[in-house]
């Protein structure tokens, strides 16, 4: 069973195509899921209850408070428990709901607590799918990281184009298989991530640093480990928390220390991912206390720190795999090339700030991925959870060669 001790919520809405949620359900079931059920109360009109409680082996949730006894359904516990939450059928409605964050019932409160992914199967007729209010909260959705899934085109890829009707449930019962597959393929690997920014101190109140937040290097070390990997993850001053327990966090302030973290992990890791955004320059001489302000000019003596990605790079092993970031604003492929030659990495993410929605403190991110023979894979925008994903896959494509 393919399945086999999974936990998926199956959230459906008022759609005709509630029946094959059903279908999808059995299936669910049957490959050994533990499935539970949080339907709203359109949902109900089309199907009952009762019927998916049989299949499931579970009492169906739909209110926040049992019928009878005032039993509390807690979203919260919901999101936590579970591997994986399908929406199936999703109404343009719940889209709606979803993408604005209108939690006015349980289903939608349920997909804002959630931790696992999420897949949206929408099921409407070609206007209203076609609508271009529909489009944008679809849009918005798959920004969040959310998996739209489309007939015949598994997950929507771009355009978010399609006859609006829900995907029959044999194929999303692939889909699911699938990502629980690619979730194990890094199982007994080790990797490195560096994340975020450092700070370089001035004196004991300033410092010089840089606008990085984090997100790209956190997504990834969340994939990393939802694929399998034990991650240790070092990290500069950020506000983001690890939700994975495969993830280790090791929080550092300076280059320097993110440096010494590096080169006491790397040794014993399968790989590593600078996704840091490392301060070229410290101060020669930090000030022991804060200086104050004058009437003449304060210059700055500033000093190289240690290229942390040319350091592992010098020791990397045969069979370890050096990835490293890029963020250029000028002569990209160039720049990024030279780089991924000069520190021996395996492959380079290239990511440019003239790019809109890519770079500093965005949702989203644009790259290209350059290998050691300079071969160049553009990716569209998408959001960084799905970034992480097509890196994670370079990093396991390249695992295999």
């Amino acid at each position: 069973m393919r399945l086999e001790g999974k936990k998926i919520i199956l959230g459906i809405t008022g759609s005709i195509a509630a029946y094959k949620a059903a279908i999808l359900l059995r299936l669910l079931v049957k490959e050994g899921a533990e499935v539970q059920i949080v339907i709203t109360s359109a949902g109900k009109e089309f199907i009952t209850p009762v019927t998916l409680s049989a299949l499931s082996g579970k009492p169906v949730i739909s209110e926040f408070f049992g019928a009878n006894d005032g039993t509390w359904h807690s979203h919260v516990d919901l999101g936590l428990w579970a591997d994986l939450m399908i929406i199936a059928p999703a109404t343009a409605s719940t889209i709606g709901k979803m993408a604005h964050g209108i939690a006015d019932n349980m289903l939608v409160t349920t997909y804002m607590s959630a931790k696992c992914p999420v897949m949206v199967a929408p099921a409407m007729d070609l206007d209203m799918f076609s609508h271009p209010s529909n489009q944008k909260n679809l849009a918005t959705l798959k920004s969040y990281g959310n998996n739209i899934i489309e007939p015949g085109e598994g997950f929507l890829a771009s355009g978010l184009e399609g006859k609006g009707r829900m995907e029959e449930p044999e194929k999303i019962l692939e889909l699911v298989a699938a990502f629980f597959s690619r979730k194990k393929k890094l199982l007994n690997k080790t990797f490195l991530v560096t994340a975020g920014p450092t700070f370089e101190k001035i004196d004991p109140v300033r410092f010089i640093g840089n606008y990085s937040s984090g997100k790209m290097g956190y997504a990834i070390a969340e994939e990393l480990a939802g694929s399998g990997a034990k991650v240790i993850l070092v990290s500069g001053p950020v506000n983001l928390e690890v939700a994975n327990s495969n993830i280790s966090l090791v929080s550092v302030e300076s280059a320097e220390e993110m440096y010494l973290e590096c080169q006491k992990y790397f040794s014993v890791t399968d790989g590593a991912v600078m996704c840091a955004a490392v301060a070229d320059f410290t101060p020669l001489q930090p000030e022991i206390t804060k200086t104050k302000r004058g009437k003449n000019n304060w210059n700055l003596e500033l000093k190289p720190t240690a290229d942390i990605a040319l350091s592992l790079g010098e020791v990397k092993k045969k069979n370890q795999v050096l990835a490293g970031f890029a963020l250029e604003t000028n002569n990209e492929l160039e720049n990024a090339s030279q780089k991924l030659h000069k520190k021996n990495l395996d492959f380079i993410v290239l990511n440019s700030l003239n790019d809109p929605g890519a770079g500093f403190q965005t949702d989203t991110n644009k790259i290209t991925i350059i290998d050691k023979d300079n071969n160049h894979q553009n990716f569209e925008l998408k959001s960084k959870k799905e970034v992480a994903v097509d890196i994670v896959n370079k990093i396991i494509d390249t695992l295999k060669n």
